[in-house]
């Protein structure tokens, strides 16, 4: 049976060298050259590129992200808690149900809902101009795109489903038979959660943050839109960069957003061995 799945999985692994292997190779020998676009004719190798990470638009793209990218892991961490927690303790039959349907939105393309959320977030969108059409009168928003705020609102709408899945499942692999036992030792229902809940559930909140961090942080499409180019993340840099054929610079912050995933996907290898969090 090993030796079917094993063959199962070589085509993967093909698709995994060539596509994620092999430019990550190219990028780190782009690191160290200097030349335009591919044109290895002009090539000639250089440590300059690495003078890019102290350029003030650079530090500020960092910045950016990571601040963000935090913010948008500690909202999620909150609302995904209150909402698998909430699942957890109800009464409903089929829980998988009210999974997918939480999940659902997922399944449409990532950049219509972020276009949806951007139309919203204009003075005049869809729901003035319906409201207007109604009642006859000159109603606008509050004009939120291209503010901090509408970019921190798309990232967790968009990956708050993230941190609920693994939060969920730590929550229903606690024993209820070590609920009863702290109730029984004379432990509140808020001390009970506080001392034993929490801490048993812990990997589902790890799991889930950096599931929500690693696109938050490397993520341009949402910033993009949302931001209206008020607000500059590290993969908007990158992604300008690759656009305007800066091979060089734009593979080296690329290189460094890879090293911060592989770092955080190690640390989920050490939390969570079997991936029993996200099944």
């Amino acid at each position: 049976m090993n030796n079917k799945f094993g063959r199962l999985a070589k085509p993967y692994i093909i698709w995994l060298y060539i596509f994620a292997v092999a430019p990550a190779i190219v990028m780190s020998f782009l690191i160290f050259t200097d030349m335009e676009g591919l044109d290895l004719a002009n090539l000639k190798m250089t440590l300059d590129n690495f003078s890019q990470l102290g350029e003030k638009s650079t530090l500020i793209a960092f910045k950016n992200s990571f601040l963000l990218s935090v913010i948008t892991t500690a909202i999620s961490i909150v609302l995904g808690y209150l909402v698998a927690y909430k699942l957890f303790r109800s009464n409903f039959k089929n829980k998988f149900l009210i999974l997918v349907i939480l999940i659902l939105p997922m399944w449409s393309n990532i950049l219509l809902r972020t276009e949806a959320l951007a139309n919203i977030m204009e003075s005049n969108n869809i729901v003035t101009t319906f409201l207007n059409k109604i009642f006859n009168s000159n109603i606008t928003f509050p004009q939120l795109r291209g503010t901090y705020f509408s970019v921190v609102f798309g990232l967790v709408v968009t990956y708050v489903p993230f941190m609920i899945m693994p939060i969920y499942n730590s929550l229903e692999k606690i024993d209820r038979s070590v609920e009863e036992a702290a109730l029984d030792l004379g432990l509140t229902e808020m001390q009970k959660f506080w001392k034993v809940i929490l801490p048993m559930s812990s990997k589902g909140i790890i799991t889930g943050s950096i599931m929500v961090f690693l696109p938050s942080l490397s993520g341009f499409a949402i910033p993009k839109i949302l931001g209206s180019g008020n607000i500059v993340m590290i993969g908007n840099v990158i992604e300008e960069l690759f656009n305007n054929m800066n091979y060089n610079i734009g593979s080296l912050l690329a290189m460094i957003i890879l090293v911060v995933i592989l770092f955080s996907i190690t640390i989920v290898n050490k939390v969570d061995k079997e991936g029993e969090m996200l099944l």
